[in-house]
């Protein structure tokens, strides 16, 4: 019996399907290369979200899983010169919210000694943002799965890979609002693109929110939280930052309890929401919409439950009312009064 072929041939045809990407010279032999091995990690996905429904049953823990963006895929080998396509490890990935850093350290340790074949591809501490934030103020775990298993349908997976993140919800309220600030402006502070004030003030909310809300440091450990404060109020008079995002409303956008659902942004930022039961049905329509709809962006995301779907995908739904919320409280702890109220009306103003 033949040995099943590595997705879209072998990992050298992707890698090779990846560069032509990067030089922009990709013909549509490429194109489907790449449209194979990214279809394929649907059943790695799926066999991960069984796993961690599984372990999370009866918990507080939400957990969600997605399959990464064409666009965000082929933008990330842009931005990353280095990095070969058929080593890109979270083009399949699985998200557990959890409600402490307690718990989050708890299910993670516990985790780590499961029994099953799959490989743990990084040390513990690799991509631990909790030790040591990134500078832009992200904050969490990942880990980084190389799938393995022994049955037939399962070897033609063998070798993908699929990241696991990590977050407490205090996290996931910051780490949604700064997806929302790309959406929203011409700024991209996940990526460090544009206004550099956005980054700077995000890494500062970032800060605020670990010391007020998990007794833990950010981005800027040696900062007194007065400066802390000051600063971040101090960009905000500029930005209008919060003030926006207090104005902005949730997306009508209909999550129905299908379980699959794909998001389809307009240039205007609009959202439509197209629902699927099956997961192969939804796959091969991503995949149509995608060929058919070049210029939007397009997403598939899977829960159990359409509030599921929300919380663990807010950013899509322009929704950053729990940040508002969660930096409100910071400032007044930090503080000791309610210094947003005042500041809001200073910026009103303005």
């Amino acid at each position: 019996m033949t040995e099943p072929k590595f997705p879209g041939g072998s990992k050298s045809m992707v890698t090779r399907a990846g560069e032509r990407i990067r030089q922009g010279t990709a013909t549509d032999d490429d194109l489907h290369v790449i449209e194979e091995w990214r279809a394929a990690h649907r059943g790695v996905l799926n066999t991960f979200q069984a796993i961690l429904r599984n372990r999370t049953r009866g918990t507080k823990v939400s957990v969600a899983q997605r399959h990464k963006r064409k666009t965000t895929i082929f933008d990330k080998l842009s931005r990353l010169p280095g990095m070969k396509l058929a080593r890109m490890d979270d083009v399949a990935g699985c998200r557990l919210i959890f409600r402490s850093i307690k718990d989050l350290h708890a299910f993670r340790s516990k985790f780590h000694k499961a029994r099953f074949n799959h490989k743990l591809r990084n040390v513990p501490d690799k991509y631990d943002y909790l030790k040591q934030p990134k500078k832009t103020g992200y904050r969490g775990i990942h880990d980084v799965y190389e799938y393995d298993v022994n049955s037939d349908a399962g070897k033609a997976l063998a070798g993908l890979y699929i990241e696991i993140q990590y977050r407490t919800l205090v996290q996931h309220a910051w780490a949604t609002a700064v997806e929302v600030i790309g959406f929203i402006t011409q700024s991209q502070p996940k990526f460090q693109r544009g206004d550099t004030r956005y980054e700077r003030a995000m890494a500062l909310a970032s800060e605020l929110l670990a010391r007020a809300h998990e007794q833990q440091t950010g981005p800027f450990p040696s900062a007194s939280d007065q400066e802390v404060l000051d600063e971040f109020l101090s960009l905000d008079s500029e930005l209008h930052l919060m003030q926006t995002l207090r104005g902005l409303n949730s997306a009508k956008g209909d999550v129905s309890d299908k379980r699959n659902s794909i998001l389809i942004f307009s240039k205007e930022g609009e959202l439509e929401v197209r629902n699927f039961r099956d997961a192969t049905d939804a796959l091969r329509a991503l995949f149509e919409l995608e060929k058919n709809m070049p210029d939007r962006d397009i997403v598939l995301v899977r829960a159990d439950t359409s509030e599921e779907v929300r919380l663990a995908f807010r950013n899509y739904f322009t929704d950053a009312r729990e940040f508002v919320r969660l930096v409100d409280a910071a400032c007044t702890k930090m503080s000791g009064r309610k210094v947003m109220q005042s500041h809001q009306r200073k910026v009103r103003r303005s």
